[in-house]
């Protein structure tokens, strides 16, 4: 179990090396033709069943390129790229993300469906302009936990040593807040010389996945003038079990993230379950802070063997 496990992320891992070669990338051209056809993508975007799986807000920095089934190259967004083709060919599509925020870490989103023409007809030295490109989620995903502070009843709960919680923006459509045709409000947790603690735990906890069932990843959209720290709480035998995932920096704009969870559910399987918690303290050279949350989703892939 353990082998197949880490074998999994050393194979992100080698995917990961090799693409960050790969991005923006010339290639040699092989065989008789030599002028190539352009592909332009400026971006790529998201639907969701809102309902289901909450907002389609993303951050796709990337476009993983398949020609033929084989990688043609990675390509930051907006992209205008060289294909040596001519004719019907297959041409693939799959979006690619900064794994934990990270450039260094692109990788294909695991959970976005690719893009896929079965007979893209290539002309050369024409530029096949592919605008408005839209995929979807998967449909074999369990959203496991959704909270996109639309209502009052929220799915964060503050632990004894928090002095202050996590309320939502006021008024509706809050220029503070994150704001979208399914989206009115945000969480705000504020942070003061009075207050200047907060922290936090998901409402419920999640059982460990089945290995069938990585990778785990966290989506959120986050604002704030301080730093805050986003973990797992294991529930392991004997007690629980605190483990730091990332600190996020301050932002004057909103961003979004992919939290990868993996691993470190991986070197914790023997747990019962896991909670995520959000943590922030006030900045000693600060009177004041407000941290922003939005679109949180864990989401991890269903096995149906």
């Amino acid at each position: 179990m353990y082998r197949i496990k880490y074998l999994y992320y050393f194979t992100l891992f080698v995917i990961v090396f090799c693409g960050s070669f790969l991005l923006k990338s010339c290639y040699k051209f092989s065989g008789p033709q030599t002028i190539p056809a352009y592909v332009q993508i400026d971006s790529v975007y998201i639907e969701t069943d809102y309902p289901e799986q909450g907002s389609n807000s993303h951050k796709v920095t990337d476009v993983w390129v398949y020609l033929n089934k084989d990688l043609l190259g990675v390509f930051e967004l907006p992209a205008l790229f060289p294909v040596l083709a001519a004719g019907v060919n297959d041409l693939e599509i799959r979006p690619g993300i900064w794994l934990n925020g990270i450039q260094s870490t692109r990788v294909t989103y695991p959970f976005y469906k690719p893009i896929v023409y079965d007979a893209f007809d290539f002309f050369p030295d024409s530029v096949h302009n592919l605008a408005d490109l839209k995929t979807t989620y998967y449909g074999n995903l369990d959203f496991a936990w959704k909270e996109d502070f639309e209502q009052t009843g929220l799915s964060l709960v503050e632990t004894s040593v928090s002095d202050t919680s996590i309320q939502l923006t006021s008024p509706a459509n809050s220029p503070d807040a994150f704001v979208t045709p399914t989206s009115k409000y945000s969480g705000v947790i504020s942070l003061t010389e009075e207050k200047p603690i907060y922290s936090a735990v998901s409402m419920n906890s999640f059982p460990m996945p089945d290995i069938q069932s990585d990778p785990v990843l966290l989506e959120l959209n986050f604002k704030s003038n301080n730093l805050f720290h986003v973990g797992l709480l294991m529930n392991q035998f004997g007690g629980i079990k605190k483990v730091p995932l990332l600190i996020m920096k301050p932002t004057d704009e909103w961003k979004k993230i992919y939290v990868n969870l993996g691993p470190n559910i991986a070197i914790n399987s023997d747990a019962a379950n896991y909670k995520v918690y959000f943590e922030a303290g006030l900045e000693t050279s600060k009177s004041s802070a407000k941290i922003y949350l939005d679109n949180i989703k864990l989401i991890y892939r269903q096995y149906n063997p």
